[in-house]
């Protein structure tokens, strides 16, 4: 038994050599493991086990490489995050408030403007027609607009009122009032002793002789239009019939703007009478005041008379001249329309 286990000894030795010594892979230096010789049931096929061991770590070393830095790019972004500050650092704040100057300070030199003479309204009322129609004719040529006021109860009243609606111009029904020095303000006139009703129909009917009219306006009156009761019952029956009232302002002491007041209405109110004196440079002179007066409040009511030859005149002769500069002329409802 001892000297066959020997030879059974030598026996593989001699075939491992030789398995060993023809089996060299000369490109990777691996054995290749010949199990034939061997039986199944040997237990040095337990020593072979080894060799199937060194094929699992070289996987487990290959697999890291993979894991190559092909997420180094991502620095490349920060790279474009310097550039973003200059972007956002370049000079266009400055320019905001450059823009705001201008821009906000337009509207208030139009506000430290509003006497622009394109927005001024020139208004001129002639009074005392229907006396006679040759005095009316030059103020019907007129080119530019014209208010005229009608005294009712005359020969031509109601061929004045006609005439100046045929010509474009507004009409306005010239009411004689009671004046403080007893003069005589003429036919169809109203008295501080009339009664309300008697007042009612003198004006209703004083309207109707040169109806359609635009307002009514006094002539002379000083006496009734201080008197607040009276006014406010001529004031009532424009309210009535759909009218303005002018005040011509004959006295300074006038009951009516008070008595529109308590009515809740409108009136309109004179600012120059152009000829108290009737020689062209007088009336030159109450038109400057009149144009000056317009600056400050965007208009102006100035009253003239028909019976004034020279006023037509000059009117015709200025009124390029306005134009041309921008006023506008207009009717007493023209500057009385909201």
């Amino acid at each position: 038994m001892l000297v066959t286990g020997i030879l059974i000894s030598v026996g593989m030795l001699v075939s491992v050599y030789y398995v060993v010594s023809q089996g060299r892979n000369e490109i990777t230096g691996e054995i290749i493991a010949a199990q034939e010789p061997v039986p199944a049931q040997q237990e040095p096929a337990a020593d072979l086990l080894p060799v199937a061991a060194v094929e699992l770590p070289a996987p487990a070393a290959v697999e890291p490489p993979p894991v190559v830095p092909t997420q180094l790019p991502a620095p490349a972004a920060p790279k474009l995050q310097p550039a973003a500050p200059p972007a956002a650092a370049v000079p266009v704040q400055p320019a905001a408030p450059v823009q705001q100057t201008p821009v906000q300070q337009a509207p208030a030199s139009v506000q430290q403007a509003p006497k622009k003479i394109n927005s001024i309204k020139l208004v001129f009322v002639i009074d005392d027609a229907g006396n006679n129609l040759r005095d009316l004719e030059p103020y019907l040529r007129f080119p530019g607009s014209l208010t005229i006021a009608v005294l009712p109860g005359l020969p031509n009243s109601a061929e004045a009122a006609r005439r100046i609606r045929a010509a474009g111009k507004e009409v306005l029904l010239h009411q004689p009032m009671e004046s403080l020095g007893g003069s005589n303000p003429g036919p169809k006139a109203i008295y501080s002793a009339m009664s309300e009703a008697e007042i009612r129909s003198v004006v209703n009917s004083n309207l109707d002789e040169v109806w359609p009219v635009a307002g009514i306006n006094n002539h002379e009156g000083s006496k009734i239009s201080m008197d607040e009761k009276i006014m406010e019952i001529i004031l009532d029956i424009c309210r009535e019939r759909g009218i303005f009232f002018l005040d011509s302002r004959t006295t300074a002491d006038t009951a009516a703007p008070e008595a529109a007041i308590r009515l809740g209405v409108e009136i309109g109110e004179r600012d120059v009478f152009l000829d108290n004196d009737h020689d062209r440079n007088s009336i030159i002179s109450y038109l400057d005041s009149g144009l000056a007066k317009a600056a400050q409040k965007g208009n102006a009511v100035m009253i003239g008379h028909v019976s004034t030859d020279t006023l037509a005149s000059i009117l015709n002769e200025f009124y390029p001249g306005w134009i041309d500069r921008g006023y506008t002329l207009s009717t007493v409802s023209g500057i009385m329309e909201k």
